[in-house]
């Protein structure tokens, strides 16, 4: 995936920025490509049919689905469009520890439409490694039965496997030329998945949010940088290359980590990326016009090409989140709040998805930066920021999700996850008031904390998110750091 070999000096990258403005935009056929996530916790979204005409209509060729839900695959036969499905996480064990049952599922949710619905990839899973589920030791396992079951239909040619990491994966991802795994995924998972995409001719999939960065650490990253907006950029210590956006800094921190372990070969696609157009009173950034920005400028970025600083070549796809905004979904404002359009097919706001839109597309007018202009201190995961540089957050339970999914959470960060429980015990300082609310939010804030509040570690598969007051349960106080 990572070529060192490729990196261009500053001096060259940035006359082809400069060149990217002069050229039409018509030239770059071989850009990136723009998809989206299909996403349906809601109970007010339009019938498949009428999305995939909406798809359609948008000149968006390439979608991703987060099951294999029979009437959206039937909607699809016919369109054109390039589909990706998802195996969810709970069934990693089952597909992990019998060929059968892998043959079963691709025979049913795969085979059963393709060619049709132009299935071209399967995500086996989503952002396993933060499941609370310890379903970790099941992936690579489960990818290998999909694909040996996708040979056994002759569909092994046509459709690749992969599964979307999230960037808590990394272990540093400051600077982008250090970016490293986490030293207990990289030989158990890691060095066995890429073997695996390397020898299937796949890709590895990533899921990188900037705005989640850039919400956390908004006194020492610019906006503008977080939004691919004109701004002075940062220099990487490591490389001496100069990165103008903190999505090109993230992509750039997977492609060292894979570099550091020698899969240079290896592509990644971008498989969920996303700004909320409104969120909490805390969730600094979350706006229309800024989730009118980032996606606007993303989607020129990625249909003009040029790749990435350490990757100029590279020709990304990436998928937008979301295609909806979907409102059963649990959190904060903002997860019900990632749509491009509205449940009746409205847009939030107007960007384009194509090459020909993003000839006349001009960004929202420019409001004063938010945040610092300099990012300093090499940090874990994160994507470019400094978490000893911001406010303090912390992670709590979220009631909502019911007993049992908290309990399977906090199991998970008291045993592997290892979080100080120590303080939750009988007779000791947090352990009233005894109730499972107030132990999971201290067990999931002390593996949030000593993770270094990186994004991903306080989702516990949607039983906790992110707070910026101290959390209040009877005396006990809540670290913000180890």
């Amino acid at each position: 995936m990572l070529c060192f070999t490729q990196n261009r000096s500053m001096e060259r990258f940035s006359l082809f920025l400069c060149f990217l403005g002069l050229v039409s935009i018509s030239a770059f056929a071989d850009a990136g490509s723009i998809g989206v996530n299909y996403g349906r916790i809601a109970n007010n979204l339009p019938s498949a049919g009428k999305v995939v005409q909406l798809l359609k209509s948008q000149g968006l060729e390439r979608v991703k689905v987060y099951d294999t839900d029979p009437a959206v695959l039937k909607a699809l036969s016919g369109s054109g469009i390039k589909v990706t499905v998802d195996l969810p996480n709970e069934l990693l064990f089952s597909a992990a520890k019998r060929q059968s049952f892998a043959n079963t599922w691709v025979q049913k949710n795969v085979a059963a439409y393709h060619p049709s619905t132009q299935i071209e990839s399967i995500a086996v899973g989503n952002e396993v490694f933060v499941d609370p589920h310890n379903t970790t030791k099941f992936l690579v396992p489960a990818m290998k039965n999909i694909h040996s079951a996708l040979v056994k239909y002759n569909l092994d040619s046509a459709i690749k496997v992969s599964s979307p990491i999230a960037l808590s994966a990394l272990q540093n991802s400051y600077p982008a030329s250090a970016g490293s795994f986490r030293p207990e995924l990289v030989e158990p998972v890691f060095k066995p998945m890429l073997d695996f995409l390397r020898q299937t001719g796949s890709y590895l999939m990533v899921n990188a949010y900037p705005f989640f960065a850039f919400e956390s650490n908004s006194d020492v990253i610019s906006l503008d940088y977080a939004l691919f907006r004109e701004n002075p950029g940062v220099v990487d210590s490591g490389n001496g290359l100069r990165y103008f956006s903190l999505f090109d800094a993230q992509i750039d921190a997977v492609f060292a980590a894979m570099s550091a372990l020698k899969y240079d070969d290896i592509e990644v696609v971008i498989t969920e990326t996303g700004w909320p157009s409104k969120g909490d009173e805390n969730e600094i950034g979350a706006s229309v016009e800024n989730a009118a920005a980032y996606n606007g400028n993303l989607v020129r970025r990625i249909l003009t090409g040029g790749g990435t600083p350490l990757r100029p070549k590279s020709n990304l796809t990436v998928y937008l989140f979301a295609l909806f905004n979907e409102n059963q979904k649990n959190g904060p404002t903002s997860e019900r709040n990632y749509g491009l359009f509205y449940p009746t097919e409205q847009k939030v706001y107007n960007i384009p998805f194509t090459v020909e839109g993003v000839k006349n597309y001009h960004d929202t007018p420019r409001a004063p930066a938010t945040g610092g202009q300099h990012v300093a201190a090499p940090v874990k995961g994160n994507g470019g920021v400094s978490k000893s540089l911001t406010g303090s957050t912390w992670c709590v339970a979220n009631g909502q999700v019911g007993k049992e999914r908290l309990q399977a959470a906090l199991d998970f960060a008291c045993g592997e996850g290892g979080a100080d429980c120590h303080p939750i015990q009988p007779g000791s300082t947090c352990y009233d008031p005894n109730t499972l609310e107030a132990h999971a939010s201290f067990a999931f804030n002390s593996y949030y904390q000593k993770n270094g509040r990186t994004m991903g570690t306080c989702y516990f598969g949607g039983a906790a998110y992110v707070v910026t007051q101290p959390p209040q349960y009877g005396k006990c106080e809540f670290p913000t750091g180890y």
